[in-house]
């Protein structure tokens, strides 16, 4: 049994179980309609379902939604609805405040006319390729709900979000990844005075590549395959990229010094093999 708290609208309210003493946001069709403070009612078939009581990369989730209106709210839950059919019930939903958050300063920004640019909105489509799939559903809500028209950029940072909800890392720390990502291809090309078709395979694979080095490299997995070598004694070019590469890592996931080298030089050394030895 729950007791109404407060009405959102007529799709949500903020209610205390009875049983538990605790304060949820109860999201769902209808859910709030003719709802009144102190009203009891049991729970609906079809509803959501978030827990105030808990602490976000933003701060309290209960401080949060002082700040948020209803309507991102739902908003926000359709889009995790949609990353749930994607990535199942691992899904963490407790991302609903700080999501819905971004959500409102986001269509704030596009109200007042502020276009954000993100220099790394390509590298998250490709690093974060399913996630981004998701957060493109915020293109046709904002649409057809608000009459608001968001770029990839906006989208970008929403797959972030979303990312944050499959694992347990932060949306400060896969923007990093991100980040650490595009110096490192841009040494790349630098380096070998050539451009990298950010549309090709091997492009891709670089990408995903480094994406899966930094949580082995987080979780001090060591890689079954090593190629120093055969480098040093083949493509000894090469050896210099991870060796310059390396040094931008220095703030991602706390990963020590030895283990980044050793994983950024193999992993960077074995895609770009494929990419440019033949050119060489």
């Amino acid at each position: 049994m729950y007791r109404v708290s407060k009405v959102l609208n007529n799709n949500g309210v903020i209610a205390i179980d009875m049983d538990e003493n605790q304060e949820y946001v109860i999201l769902g069709k209808g859910v709030g309609f003719g709802k009144k403070v102190s009203q009891r009612f049991d729970k609906p078939q079809e509803c959501t379902m978030y827990r105030l009581a808990q602490e976000t990369e933003r701060g309290s989730a209960k401080e949060l939604l002082k700040g948020i209106e209803p309507e991102y709210l739902e908003i926000a839950d359709v889009i995790l609805t949609e990353a749930q059919k994607v990535f199942g019930d691992s899904i963490d939903r407790g991302i609903l405040f700080p999501l819905a958050d971004h959500i409102s300063f986001a269509v704030a920004r596009i109200r007042r006319n502020e276009q954000i640019s993100n220099p790394l909105t390509e590298d998250i489509k490709v690093l974060f390729y399913s996630e981004f799939k998701v957060a493109e559903t915020l293109k046709t809500i904002l649409k057809e709900r608000l009459q608001i028209e968001i770029d990839d950029h906006e989208v970008g940072y929403v797959a972030l979000h979303i990312h944050s909800a499959i694992g347990d890392e932060k949306v400060s720390v896969a923007m990093q990844t991100a980040r650490a990502v595009r110096e490192c291809i841009d040494m790349i090309e630098k380096a070998t005075g050539k451009p990298i078709d950010v549309l090709s395979l091997s492009y891709n694979r670089l990408m995903n590549h480094m994406k899966y080095m930094v949580a082995r490299a987080s979780t001090g997995e060591k890689l079954n395959l090593d190629m120093n070598e055969y480098m040093l004694i083949s493509i000894h070019r090469l050896m210099r990229l991870p060796l310059i590469s390396v040094r931008i890592w220095k703030d991602v996931s706390g990963i020590s010094w030895t283990r980044r080298r050793l994983g950024i030089w193999q992993c960077i050394s074995r895609e770009s093999i494929k990419m440019r030895c033949e050119n060489w």
